[in-house]
């Protein structure tokens, strides 16, 4: 128990292995049957609200898990275990929109949370595989994550809009000036890799130094949030005709 809970372990990650293969088919089938079941699923009360509250037990029991996991080893601090990457706060606004069923939470979470936590599944930056307990609360979480936003999303598939992709796609702009001039350097953290690269391989390797790194930070967002709001409406929403 103590080194499945400790800081350390004998049992290295290794990026695709069976492990970690496993882990991303039960991720992407999950947004599979999402998609394929949703209008089942919204139509039907119980079911809709057993699996919303499951979403929210999965979010909260991560987070709070492994809050107690870095103070009870000893090793919590600011700068590296307060959920401000965007993972993090797309967990806390998947939360939030799970509570309150909100337009604005439901808009940010499904711009901010799908793509972002299923890269980090992709290419993740985790030490220890599955005999660790990092290993389940990262992926039980970051799959948790794309999932309940998705889940937001297709509840009420009308907030979907141009207008929302605006509006997030500002409100993240203005998160990230937080986060680069109060935040990281007063702390010396990294939220939100502004300050220096993830330690492994990710897409933002290939953004570029210095002023061309933000720059594309910003410009791939803003496409990204584009392209989910065009298959959005395209695939999923087809039949709601405001897109503004």
């Amino acid at each position: 128990m103590d080194s499945w809970f400790g800081i350390t372990s004998q049992y290295y990650f290794t990026p695709f292995s069976a492990s970690h293969l496993t882990v991303l088919a039960i991720a992407a089938l999950g947004i599979f049957l999402l998609i394929v079941f949703r209008k089942q699923l919204m139509s039907r009360p119980l079911p809709f609200q057993v699996l919303r509250w499951i979403l929210f037990s999965l979010l909260l029991l991560s987070e709070v898990s492994y809050q107690y996991w870095t103070i009870s080893n000893g090793i919590w601090n600011f700068a590296g275990h307060v959920p401000l990457h965007l993972c993090g706060v797309a967990s806390i606004t998947a939360m939030i929109g799970l509570l309150t069923m909100r337009r604005s939470w439901i808009q940010i979470s499904f711009f901010i949370g799908i793509v972002p936590a299923f890269l980090a599944l992709v290419t993740p930056d985790l030490p220890f595989d599955y005999h660790h307990f990092r290993f389940w609360k990262f992926f039980v979480h970051h799959t948790a994550i794309p999932w309940a936003c998705l889940f937001l999303a297709l509840a009420k598939p009308e907030t979907i809009t141009l207008r929302s992709v605006i509006k997030v796609f500002l409100l993240l702009v203005a998160y990230a000036l937080a986060i680069g001039y109060l935040v990281n350097p007063l702390t010396d953290a990294n939220y939100l890799y502004l300050m220096q690269l993830p330690n492994t391989v990710t897409p933002l390797s290939f953004f570029g130094d210095g002023i061309w790194y933000y720059l594309n930070l910003g410009i791939t967002a803003l496409l990204l949030f584009l392209l989910q709001n065009f298959l959005w409406n395209r695939y999923i929403n087809k039949d709601n005709k405001r897109l503004l």
